[in-house]
């Protein structure tokens, strides 16, 4: 399921595929990118090439592994999360992203989960897939364009955080953090006779 997911206005583009090497992968990238670019408004002009080299360069901070960025680049108009595969590293396709503005970002290895992108596609699947038998891959490849037309019809914003993000933060706050480690222990730990004893000793001197 090769995809494409604006997380900011849930819009999602799709096409089922049997295979997905590079042959087939970058050509749809290429396609369905510059699709976007064009709905996109033209970037202003700049005489001064720093604030765009600016522009790049601060999505590349913190970064343990940063690709060199060429000498003159256009203004910066995308930001393309990618996770961590060899066939969107390879010196051609960056080489075209960067060429069109598109700064790709990639997830850290063993983090899918920071990619919105797989929420989306198990939610797809999910509605494609449940309760039906299919009898070919075309047909499934069929259904998954059926159901993100469906999705697009009335699409779902995705943003960081949300209530599992507020479960969470309440989970810390009931936690007790522990002295000399990270540790953290669910409830408050019992203090002996003698700690409070010397607590209050301190207090009073």
């Amino acid at each position: 399921m090769l995809t494409l997911f604006h997380p900011a206005t849930g819009l999602v583009r799709l096409d089922g595929v049997r295979r997905c090497p590079n042959a087939v992968l970058h050509p749809w990238l290429k396609q369905q990118l510059t699709e976007i670019l064009a709905q996109l408004p033209e970037p202003s002009t700049v005489s001064d090439c720093a604030p765009i080299v600016g522009q790049w360069a601060r999505w590349q901070e913190g970064l343990t592994i940063r690709f060199t960025l060429p000498k003159v680049l256009p203004p910066l108009r995308m930001l393309l999360v990618l996770d961590n595969l060899a066939g969107h590293k390879t010196p051609q396709f960056v080489l075209w992203l960067v060429d069109h503005g598109i700064m790709p970002l990639y997830t850290p290895l063993g983090a899918s989960w920071l990619n919105m992108t797989e929420s989306i596609q198990g939610i797809l699947a999910w509605r494609a897939l449940a309760g039906h038998y299919p009898h070919s891959p075309d047909e499934i490849i069929g259904w998954f364009a059926a159901v993100a037309r469906y999705w697009n019809q009335a699409p779902t914003p995705f943003e960081w955080g949300g209530k599992r993000a507020a479960r969470r933060h309440r989970s810390r706050q009931r936690r007790h953090r522990l002295g000399r480690s990270g540790a953290y222990a669910r409830r408050a730990v019992r203090r002996t006779k003698l700690e409070k004893w010397q607590q209050s000793c301190q207090v009073a001197h």
